[in-house]
């Protein structure tokens, strides 16, 4: 299979610190050449929520929204994935949590064993998480309870059988300098 990046990106503003991460990680990979594509959840117009008719057919693995299946063609392919989001109270944005919960089905994603789940989302070898929040990273590992580390990268990404994962936060975004924001940007090009 040939590499392919995936990017979800996660943020309603043109204007924000996220898109700007958008356009660098972009600009990133069109100089090395490598394939991606983007899952923009606003500009795409994604429903997070589940309706009657599309739970009915949770347990299928089955969905009636074609953003789903559009989404799931574009991950089945793909070797990394990126994500970018802010942090809004000290966790994932509910539109990314709608993201992962009506698109990572049952049968595609992962599968229900006497053990627990086991992840099916083994053809993704590494995982970025790139964030900005309000909070420095610090109160969010300290005293927010950590929720991006321990739980998102910890459970979810890891019981879709991700096995390397990366979290980047700029932290204190409201706050930071212009020299800062510029030194996280040079550091997600270092990373990617």
């Amino acid at each position: 299979m040939q590499s392919k990046t995936t990017i979800v990106y996660c943020h309603p503003y043109d204007k924000s610190f996220n898109h700007q991460v958008l356009m660098t990680v972009q600009e990133k990979l069109d100089q090395l050449g490598a394939a991606y594509n983007v899952i923009d959840l606003y500009k795409d117009q994604f429903d997070p929520r589940y309706s009657v008719a599309e739970l009915a057919k949770f347990k299928d693995g089955d969905t009636t929204d074609p953003l789903v299946t559009k989404y799931q063609t574009g991950l089945r392919s793909s070797t990394s994935l990126i994500i970018i989001t802010p942090i809004w109270w000290n966790d994932l944005p509910g539109m990314l949590k709608g993201f992962f919960d009506k698109v990572m089905k049952p049968q595609f994603a992962y599968v229900n064993t006497p053990r627990g789940v086991k992840g099916r989302m083994t053809n993704i070898k590494r995982v970025d998480v790139l964030t900005t929040s309000t909070s420095p990273t610090w109160y969010l590992k300290l005293f927010s309870g950590n929720a991006i580390k321990r739980v998102f990268m910890g459970a979810t990404l890891k019981q879709l059988g991700i096995k390397q994962r990366h979290w980047t936060n700029c932290g204190g975004i409201t706050n930071s300098h212009f020299s800062q924001r510029q030194a996280f940007l040079k550091q997600i090009v270092n990373q990617i």
